[in-house]
């Protein structure tokens, strides 16, 4: 398979044609994002340009508007179009994808399992990582999610992915139904609570696999490390977070930003032992009162968005963003 034959791979080169995804960037280095069409033009309270003064043209064009005012013209990278594209569930960042596609090693023709797709984020990275000749299985439990996850995903890379299969449920029950026991080379979870999962994950992972989870707070974090070690049948887990901070540029001024990505989660990863083996002892024990079982410590039942700090996203936020990318619900008859 030739690289220009692969999926995506076409609509990310040659001159700028209808329907491509363009970013503006105006002198200022502000960034306005437009789809090109015929006959529309491109408006701001300064001017303005037609959108046939792009169409034809290579990628890194320079197109002036009625002002006078110069917009540098791109397409936008992934880590661009994950930001600004449609989110219903918050996106994982471009610095956390990375370190999840580096980390658990997912390569070019790999079986990756992924529960937890909110609004598609990582599952762009994955695709891109695992190439056609891999397999994405995508568990995501709810329905508007989902449809908005395919609504990104299939406009990222022109149309739907041949590696990719979408399905609707929770991993504990669909686990079993979509991947064989023992065929996973890598799982990847964006959940709550993915110590609930710890048994599922176990079942589907190939010995030596690589377990990834991404989880916002330092409970969650700890609570999933103390599942996977009483599980018994993963290697010690490692967990860390990443911060990304630029900086300024101009001549001799050259400093950091004050600004930054800092804390948006955590990640943590833990290696599927061969069956049988028992992983090494420990030389030091959790404290009191930290292990999963202590419901009076943890709580018992599920845990929600607002017990963790995070907004809930309303109804008509989804309808919305659905509508955005062409996922909206079938009627009811």
């Amino acid at each position: 398979m030739t690289s220009s034959s692969a999926t995506g791979a076409d609509i990310r080169r040659g001159p700028l044609r209808v329907g491509d995804k363009v970013q503006l960037t105006d002198p200022k280095g502000r960034m306005h994002t437009i789809t090109l069409a015929e006959n529309a033009t491109f408006h701001t309270h300064k001017g303005y340009f037609r959108h046939e003064d792009l169409i034809g043209r290579p990628e890194g064009w320079v197109v002036t508007n009625t002002a006078g005012i110069e917009y540098l013209a791109l397409r936008p990278l992934l880590s661009d179009f994950v930001l600004s594209m449609p989110r219903g569930a918050a996106v994982v960042y471009p610095k956390d994808a990375g370190q999840i596609v580096q980390m658990a090693d997912i390569f070019p023709g790999a079986r990756v399992l992924e529960a937890g797709v909110g609004s598609g984020a990582l599952t762009m990275s994955l695709l891109r990582a695992v190439g056609d000749a891999g397999e994405l299985h995508s568990i995501e439990r709810r329905e508007d999610f989902a449809a908005i996850a395919r609504g990104n995903v299939e406009t990222f890379f022109g149309g739907p992915h041949p590696a990719w299969h979408l399905h609707i449920g929770d991993l504990a029950d669909r686990a079993a139904d979509v991947v064989e026991p023992g065929s996973v080379d890598r799982v990847v979870l964006d959940m709550l609570a993915p110590w609930e999962n710890v048994d599922a994950v176990a079942q589907v992972l190939t010995p030596g696999g690589v377990l990834v989870c991404y989880v916002a707070t330092a409970t969650q974090l700890s609570r999933t490390a103390e599942a996977l070690r009483a599980d018994g049948r993963f290697a010690e887990p490692t967990a860390w977070e990443s911060m990304v901070r630029g900086w300024h540029l101009e001549g001799l001024a050259v400093r950091p930003q004050h600004r930054m990505v800092g804390h948006t989660g955590f990640l943590l990863s833990a290696r599927r032992l061969a069956d049988g083996v028992t992983p090494p002892v420990r030389k030091r024990r959790p404290a009191k009162g930290s292990r999963p079982g202590d419901e009076e410590q943890w709580g018992a039942g599920r845990w929600s968005e607002e017990e963790l700090g995070e907004k809930a996203v309303s109804d008509k936020k989804i309808r919305r963003v659905r509508r955005q990318v062409g996922q909206e619900p079938e009627q009811e008859a």
